[in-house]
């Protein structure tokens, strides 16, 4: 049902029959049991009923090529139409319930989503993402039940030859949501001490982390250098940071780069102030440096809820001594700073962090080394920007595998995308071509909003409850001179205000109110 004109005309040929089969019989009675009929279709839509406004109903039929097993339920029509095919449920125990499902999508439409509706309560629903590759997408959307009864509900609103496909669904008791919806907002005071202005959606002036805060944003992340150039994303710094947070009731997550400026998986340079330290001596120094700054956040009433021991460190960090060259002085680093976190507070989660957002192989590689040195770690945290880290699909098979095979929650502690290619500073964007774009997604404020969406809906689906949130990186990052990317050079550029949660203008972006994710 996607990719090839020929597939297409298949399904029309499908839709067709099943227009045939619509007008020949009547409408099915609703299904009325405690776990859904037909769940994976292999019946047709044996136990579904198809509704349409606009007399559409052929627009819902099954077909061939299924997730699990032979056959798929596809919504399709060779012009616009508006289906809902739904399982009505009842005599359930009141409580918490969560439906899960298998989709694919062509993208475009008005709607696509999965829903639990008329169940007591407000509808919850969870929006389908494109899926140019094909690849199938789990979803889930939890719901809870007061009065017995539920409405399983599979919904699209499309133009002529968008398409949707469902399969595999489940109604179990249990609840989904995420625990961490995050910003980093490291840059934030640079900005503002650079004139930066921020603005409501409504366009009202105003505090940028309150702003963000109304919308839901619960966590703030925040980087720390240990000798920065201009004097930004130091210990002062980030403890100015945490007292705003905590006083908007915010958790925060403190990212330690171990060095003086930017550590990613090309650089991991070490603090000039470290430089000629042996190994022994660098073990001693994450350990001193990752205590202070803990500690100081400790002692001023904001005690870090998570911490990051080293900043993307596919290849380690503390070049050349913590390179994945020697694993065994990598752990060494690792453990050092994760002790030391624990020692100022054991309530605080260590994550270990990669940028390795849909590479599972990596991911294992990495995290099996960690394992087998004995770094303690609760958390995984994977960098995932979908220019750059894979499909949707790799993503959830990369989160599901590494939270199933360490036991450990994962988080995907930086992801962002464009509202426009345009340039607001002369210095070209990350993400600047069209070319660059991931496929469904326009650099458009709605389709910034439509990827976020779709990472945090991809993060909620882990298994177990293990999923726990999404940070949105550098949100308030805006155009601002003097506020650069680089600590040495004041008159650097920002080539990322285009992925700030702020236009060009200061004012909030609708990707904000996914913050608001339940």
């Amino acid at each position: 049902m996607y990719g090839t004109t020929h597939t297409r005309r298949a399904a029309g040929t499908v839709a067709a029959l099943s227009g045939l089969l619509f007008a020949a019989l009547p409408a099915q009675a609703a299904h009325a049991a405690t776990t859904p009929a037909n769940p994976g279709f292999e019946s047709g839509s044996t136990g579904w009923s198809t509704y349409s406004a606009g007399g559409q109903s052929a627009a819902s039929f099954t077909e061939a090529g299924g997730h699990a097993g032979s056959t798929r339920l596809s919504h399709w029509s060779a012009s616009a139409y508006k289906v809902e095919t739904y399982q009505y449920l009842s005599g359930l125990t009141d409580g918490t319930y969560t439906l899960s499902a298998w989709v694919r999508s062509g993208g475009g439409q008005n709607s696509a989503y999965i829903a639990l509706r008329n169940c007591g309560g407000t509808e919850q629903r969870t929006d389908l993402p494109p899926t140019a590759d094909g690849a199938w997408i789990r979803l889930v959307t939890s719901v809870k039940v007061t009065g017995g009864a539920c409405t399983i509900s599979l919904n699209s609103d499309a133009h002529a030859g968008e398409w949707a496909n469902f399969d595999d669904i489940t109604f179990t008791q249990g609840t989904t949501g995420l625990s961490v919806k995050g910003g980093d907002l490291s840059t934030l005071p640079k900005n503002e001490a650079h004139g930066a202005v921020y603005r409501t959606a409504s366009g009202t002036a105003g505090d940028a982390m309150t702003i963000l805060k109304n919308s839901g944003m619960n966590y703030v992340r925040l980087k720390v250098w240990v000798n920065p150039a201009d004097g930004y994303n130091n210990k002062a710094r980030v403890l100015a940071m945490a007292k705003r947070a905590k006083a908007l009731g915010m958790k925060t997550l403190i990212d330690f780069h171990y060095s003086d400026a930017w550590a990613d998986p090309g650089k991991q340079v070490k603090p000039a102030a470290w430089a000629g330290h042996s190994y022994s001596q660098l073990r001693t120094d994450v350990y001193n440096h990752t205590y202070d700054v803990l500690n100081a956040l400790k002692a001023q009433g904001t005690t870090a809820d998570m911490v990051q021991i080293g900043n993307e460190t596919n290849a380690g960090m503390l070049w050349p001594e913590g390179s994945t060259d020697n694993w065994s002085q990598l752990g060494g680093l690792l453990t050092s700073g994760a002790n030391a976190a624990k020692a100022v507070s054991s309530g605080t989660k260590v994550a270990l962090h990669l940028a390795k957002g849909g590479d599972n192989a990596g991911t294992r590689w990495w995290f099996d080394n960690a394992v087998s040195q004995g770094v303690p770690f609760d958390v995984i945290a994977l960098s995932y920007y979908g220019y750059w880290h894979g499909s949707l699909s790799e993503l959830q098979t990369n989160l599901d595998d590494t939270a199933s095979r360490y036991g450990k929650p994962v988080l995907v502690a930086e992801t962002a995308y464009a509202h426009t290619l345009a340039d607001d500073d002369g210095l070209e964007n990350n993400v600047a071509t069209a070319g660059q774009l991931v496929t469904g997604y326009p650099a458009t404020p709605a389709g910034q909003a439509a990827n976020l969406r779709d990472v945090m809906n991809v993060v909620e689906a882990v298994p177990n409850g293990r999923g726990l949130g999404a940070v949105y990186w550098e949100p308030a990052w805006t155009a601002v001179t003097g506020s650069g990317w680089d600590p040495a050079d004041p008159s650097s550029g920002n080539a990322w205000e285009n992925q700030a949660v702020f236009d060009y203008d200061g004012k909030l972006l609708p990707a904000a109110s996914w913050f608001s994710h339940r």
